[in-house]
């Protein structure tokens, strides 16, 4: 019988406290996640979910550790595995696996492994959680693909644990499909693991609270979250909002992403009609991901502090016609669907900003710049015999752009947003593969010019460690359509991708072969600035000078500040400028 009293004056305390006990058991089966991990993914950019539900498939809280593309759509995972294996036909000790990205989370790279929590012998809630494999076969990220039979192996919901035994059969099949199968299979394990750490921390919550069902909190946790979330939709101004972005879409061919948000007593709808259409290339988002990001965009402006569980994702609605790239169906191609998917933050950033029109930040990289790179035979372009005597091997180092200026703040430099992932650094990526990182810094002027700077890209150039070739397989996105600033603020920079030596740029979403004794350097975009530049504090544009995130070039032309030979500030000659940029 529940300790908690009904009507009780500490009721709803106790509640409270049940409740941020939860979400620190599944925080803790996030960080068994990471510290087990084998990918550098999840053990170094955290690039996992991780999320613990109620019998009825509701998710009632998420690990702060996570992305929003996993966690967003993951949510919906559970409700998957229900449909097919009913919780009354599930025995303790089992688990399951799917990577549909239709029932998962986007794309075949990313493993969602679901687990009944039982106690007592009844079964109380379930844990899921999911991570980036570095490889799951097929033709990689961008590679040539026309259907998603091509991107790798291709797992319905499966049960992978049978009441504590594991299916050799299907590890077997999953291994003798990937090229890293100590990598993939041991991530695998570290997802069972992570799921059953969340379940023993479950079941000794509700013995020390005497619970002996989660209904009753999870009624709380929903409808405090719902109430919550609809308070804060109702400070906003009711009405229809419309943004559009140009991305840069394939082969030279752009594409526009719209949106029209509305905001209503019941919540926000966000439909995109009239986005562009699906592709044959794998840059198409299911819609599972499509309303991953656009939640999390609308979210992070209008209720950031209620927490991200089933009630709250409820009252976000999301909307995209099928034919377009933000709902693309079976089969199409999806392998790199972050690339658009991880845009929606700022298109919807571009509706808000006219309810809440000092409250939304300027764009920013967004898309992810991850450096994966490849070694072998069958990875590389060249003479065969030579290359069989190659390293073989695939690594993803996580990296990032530079995020929008935010209101009264910098935007944040090298940074990933939306997808929230850290940095790998590049001391892991040459232990692990036979490469050398020449130089990684930040990138001058990358960051747009306003009254608060975009923040910066970074540089990465690469070079072989062997006597071998190796290829990047590049997946990016604002090489041609930079991020925007906004209310005066200057655009960030476009990024690029280029081989030095040869002075050649190269595809941003291809697999382009760096030889022996070139050089591979990619150039990550900027953030875009916000406000007017002449309203940055001239001091304050000599500091981002002296510590080389600007140059004085930049200074005077784009912020009209001068400065001396010695760095300070020539008032007179800045006040010459500002007064005459003013007076233009």
């Amino acid at each position: 019988m529940s300790t908690v009293r009904a009507n009780h004056p500490l009721s709803r305390i106790e509640y409270q406290v049940m409740w941020n006990r939860l979400i620190s058991v599944v925080e803790e089966q996030a960080q068994t996640l990471v510290r087990t991990a084998f990918g550098t993914a999840t053990r170094e950019a955290g690039d996992l979910s991780a999320g613990v539900y109620d019998t009825k498939g509701r998710m009632l809280a998420q690990a702060v550790t996570g992305t929003p593309g996993h966690v967003n759509s993951m949510a919906a995972s559970v409700g998957y595995v229900l449909e097919k294996v009913p919780l009354k036909t599930m025995s303790d000790g089992d688990a399951y696996i799917v990577n549909d990205p239709w029932q998962g989370t986007g794309h075949l790279n990313d493993i969602v492994i679901v687990t009944p929590t039982f106690r007592r012998g009844t079964a109380v809630g379930l844990f899921a959680c999911t991570l980036h494999v570095v490889d799951i076969g097929g033709r990689g990220i961008i590679g040539e693909a026309k259907q998603v039979y091509e991107e790798g192996i291709y797992i319905p919901i499966t049960k992978i644990v049978d009441k504590g035994v594991m299916n050799d059969w299907l590890i077997d099949i999953i291994k003798a499909n990937v090229r890293e199968p100590i990598q993939v299979i041991g991530d695998i394990y570290s997802e069972i693991a992570s799921n059953e750490v969340g379940g023993k921390r479950l079941v000794a919550m509700m013995d020390e609270f005497g619970l002996e069902h989660l209904d009753d909190l999870a009624k709380h946790v929903l409808d405090h979250s719902r109430e919550a979330s609809l308070e804060a939709i109702n400070r906003l101004p009711h009405g229809t909002y419309h943004n559009s972005m140009m991305v840069d879409g394939i082969n030279g061919v752009p594409m526009e992403l719209k949106a029209k948000l509305t905001i209503g007593p019941t919540g926000i709808d966000v439909d995109f009609a009239g986005s562009a259409g699906v592709v044959q290339l794998g840059i198409n988002v299911p819609l599972c991901y499509t309303e991953a990001y656009t939640s999390f965009g609308v979210k992070c402006i209008v209720a950031p502090h209620v927490p991200n569980n089933w009630a709250s994702l409820a009252t976000i609605r999301v909307t995209a016609p099928e034919g377009c790239i933000l709902n693309a169906k079976h089969p199409l191609p999806v392998a790199g669907r972050s690339i658009i998917g991880q845009m929606l933050p700022d298109v919807v950033f571009g509706c808000l900003q006219q309810a809440i029109p000092d409250g939304v930040p300027a764009e920013g990289t967004s898309c992810l710049w991850n450096i994966r790179l490849m070694g072998g035979i069958g990875r590389v372009e060249g003479d065969a015999a030579k290359l069989m005597k190659a390293t073989a091997y695939s690594v993803t180092g996580f990296h990032s752009g530079g995020t929008g200026a935010r209101p009264k703040l910098d935007g944040l430099s090298a940074t990933a947003f939306p997808s929230g992932v850290r940095n790998v650094p590049v001391e892991i990526t040459e232990t692990i593969a036979p490469v050398l990182f020449w130089s990684k810094e930040y990138r001058q002027d990358s960051g747009g010019a306003g009254e608060f700077r975009g923040g910066l890209g970074q540089v990465v150039e690469i070079e072989t460690a062997e006597e071998m070739p190796f290829t990047i397989s590049s997946s990016y996105d604002r090489v041609v359509f930079p991020p925007r600033g906004r209310l005066g603020g200057l655009n960030g920079a476009t990024g690029k991708i280029e081989a030095v030596h040869a002075n050649k740029q190269l595809p941003p979403k291809a697999s382009s072969s760096i030889p022996v004794g070139e050089r591979l350097r990619v150039s990550m975009p900027g953030g875009g600035g916000y406000g007017d530049p002449h309203k940055r504090p001239a001091q304050r544009v000599a500091d981002d000078v002296e510590r080389g995130l600007v140059s004085k070039q930049s200074a005077r032309e784009h912020y009209g500040v001068a400065l001396m030979a010695d760095g300070t500030v020539d008032e007179a000659e800045t006040a010459r400028l500002r007064t005459k940029v003013a007076a233009e």
